[in-house]
C-alpha cells in the first residue's frame, strides 16, 4: 500500500506540473506581468560599469588562449575598424556586463551573440529562402533580455557608425525592440505546433543583398554553392581540383603543422551525428582538399577550415568545420548540458532556427581535445550591408531582426509570459533604447582603450 501511495503521489505531482505547463496564455501572461514587481521594465535602462574586474584588454587576452597565435593580430585588427566591429568581437565582455544587469526571471535558448550582423537569409533544406538568426557559437539557456539588449546596442552603434542623427538612431533602436515586442505578442497565444512552424521569408526583408536571387526570393536554386561559390574558392592543380589559397585568410598550414591532419578521422565521427538519410547522401562524396579559413570578428583565431568534397567532376560539396568553445554565457548562467560544445551549438541552432542546414553536425579532435561543428559553406546565404543603408532601411532591418529573435525565443521559452512582462506599450522599448545608448557610449570608450593598447604595443594588430 505504501508503494502505491508513493506512486500515486508522484503521478499527481507530474500531472500538476503538466497542468501548469498547459495553462492558457492569459494565465501565463499574467504571471509574466507579475514579474514586473520584482524587476520593473524601467530597470532595464540601467547600465553601470563595475570599478573592479573589467580590464577589457586583459579579458580579450584571456579569450585568446588556445586560439591560433598567428591569427590573433587579425582579430584585433578587425575589432579596431569601428566601435561596432569592436562590439562584434567582444561578446564575452558584454556577457560579463549583462550578468550584472537586472533580469526578468524568464529564460530561453539564447543565441548569446545577437548583434544585427548575426541575422541573415539562407536556404532551408526544402530550398526556401528564410530570414533568421544565423550564428550560434555562444548559444545557451539564458535570460531572453540579454539577446535583445545586445541587438539594441548593436543597432545604436550601427546608427552612429553610419553618421545618422541621434533621433534617427534612436528610432532604429526602438524599431528593433518594437519588432520583438509585436511578434512576441503575436506568438503568445499560438498553439505549440503552429508556433514551431513559423518562419520569416527572406523576400520580406528588403535590406538583404539578394543579388541574382531577388527576382524569386521565395525559392533558392537547387545547389547555389556549386554554381556560385565553387568556382571562386577552387582552382585546377593538374587534373585535380583544390581550394584556392588567399593568405592570410585562406591557407594551408606549414609543413609539419598537424592542425588539419586529423580531419579525415573527424569527418567520419561527424558523419555518425547525421540522420541516416544524410549519412547516405554524404557517402556519395569523397574528401578532396582541406584549408584553414579566417572567419568573422569574434571567431578569428579559433580553428576553422573548409573541406572540399566531390562526387563527380562537377558535383561538389563545400563544408565548413568550425571550432566550438565554451559559450561566453556559461560563467554567468549554467554549464552546458552537452559534453561536446559542437553538439551544444548544433542543438541550440536546431532549437532556435525555423530550419537548419542539411549537413549540420558535430565532431571532436581527440588529439587536440577540441570540439567542432560542421555545416555547409554559404548555402545561399544573404546578408544586409550596413555600409549602404540609410536611416529608414536601418530601422526596417532592425525591426526584422527583432521579429526573428522573438520567433527564436518563442520556440524555446514561454512566449505568453515574456509578452505579458513586456506589455503592449513602449515601456520596454524606451528602457532598452536608453540602455543601448549607454552601452554604446561604453563600447566607444572600450574601443579607444583597445586602440591605445595597440599603439603602445601591448597587443599585436594586423589589418586583414
Amino acid at each position: 500500500m505504501g508503494g502505491m501511495t508513493k506512486k500515486s503521489s508522484s503521478s499527481r505531482a507530474r500531472i500538476a506540473a503538466k497542468t501548469l505547463i498547459l495553462q492558457n496564455a492569459k494565465v501565463r501572461s499574467a504571471a509574466g506581468r507579475a514579474l514586473r514587481l520584482k524587476t520593473p521594465r524601467s530597470s532595464h535602462a540601467e547600465f553601470a560599469v563595475g570599478r573592479r574586474g573589467r580590464d577589457i584588454v586583459a579579458m580579450l587576452e584571456e579569450s585568446n588562449r588556445a586560439r591560433v597565435p598567428s591569427l590573433v593580430p587579425i582579430r584585433y585588427g578587425r575589432m579596431l575598424h569601428s566601435p561596432l566591429a569592436f562590439l562584434r568581437g567582444a561578446a564575452g565582455i558584454m556577457a560579463y556586463d549583462l550578468s550584472r544587469s537586472p533580469i526578468s526571471g524568464i529564460q530561453v535558448q539564447a543565441g548569446g551573440d545577437a548583434h544585427l550582423m548575426n541575422f541573415g537569409g539562407f536556404a532551408t533544406p526544402e530550398r526556401h529562402l528564410v530570414f533568421d538568426v544565423n550564428d550560434f557559437d555562444e548559444t545557451l539557456p539564458a535570460p531572453w533580455e540579454w539577446d535583445l539588449k545586445r541587438l539594441a546596442a548593436s543597432v545604436t552603434l550601427a546608427g552612429r557608425y553610419r553618421g545618422f542623427s541621434t533621433r534617427r538612431t534612436t528610432e532604429a533602436t526602438m524599431a528593433a525592440v518594437a519588432g520583438y515586442r509585436a511578434h512576441m505578442l503575436l506568438y503568445a497565444p499560438m498553439h505549440a505546433l503552429e508556433l514551431w512552424y513559423q518562419r520569416i521569408d527572406a523576400g520580406q526583408v528588403a535590406e538583404l543583398n539578394m543579388g541574382s536571387l531577388s527576382k524569386h526570393p521565395e525559392n533558392a536554386p537547387p545547389h547555389p554553392v556549386t554554381a556560385h561559390v565553387f568556382p571562386k574558392l577552387t582552382e585546377k592543380s593538374g587534373k585535380a581540383v583544390r581550394i584556392k589559397q588567399e593568405p592570410p585568410l585562406v591557407f594551408r598550414p606549414r609543413k609539419g603543422d598537424r592542425t588539419l591532419s586529423h580531419v579525415p578521422a573527424m569527418l567520419q565521427q561527424y558523419r555518425a551525428t547525421l540522420p541516416a538519410d544524410r549519412q547516405k547522401l554524404l557517402e556519395r562524396f569523397e574528401l578532396v582538399d582541406v584549408a584553414m579559413k579566417v572567419v568573422g570578428v569574434g571567431s578569428v583565431g579559433t580553428r576553422c577550415a573548409i573541406m572540399l568534397l566531390m562526387a563527380g567532376d562537377d558535383d561538389s560539396l563545400l563544408l565548413q568545420i568550425k571550432e566550438a568553445r565554451a559559450s561566453v554565457l556559461e560563467p554567468y548562467t549554467r554549464t552546458s548540458a552537452y559534453a561536446n560544445h559542437g553538439e551544444r551549438v548544433v542543438q541550440g541552432q536546431r532549437l532556435m532556427q525555423s530550419a537548419s542546414d542539411l549537413f549540420l553536425g558535430w565532431s571532436r579532435d581527440e588529439t587536440l581535445h577540441v570540439d567542432f561543428y560542421v555545416r555547409q559553406l554559404r548555402d545561399c546565404k544573404t546578408a544586409a550591408d550596413i555600409d549602404t543603408m540609410d536611416a529608414a532601411h536601418l530601422s526596417d532591418y532592425a525591426s526584422h531582426c527583432g521579429a526573428a529573435l522573438a520567433r527564436a525565443h518563442a520556440k524555446t521559452g514561454d512566449a505568453a509570459a515574456i509578452s505579458g512582462y513586456i506589455g503592449k506599450g513602449t515601456a520596454l522599448d524606451s528602457a532598452l533604447t536608453r540602455f543601448a545608448s549607454a552601452y554604446a557610449d561604453q563600447t566607444e570608450k572600450d574601443f579607444e582603450i583597445l586602440g591605445k593598447a595597440a599603439k603602445s604595443g601591448r597587443i599585436p594588430v594586423e589589418d586583414a
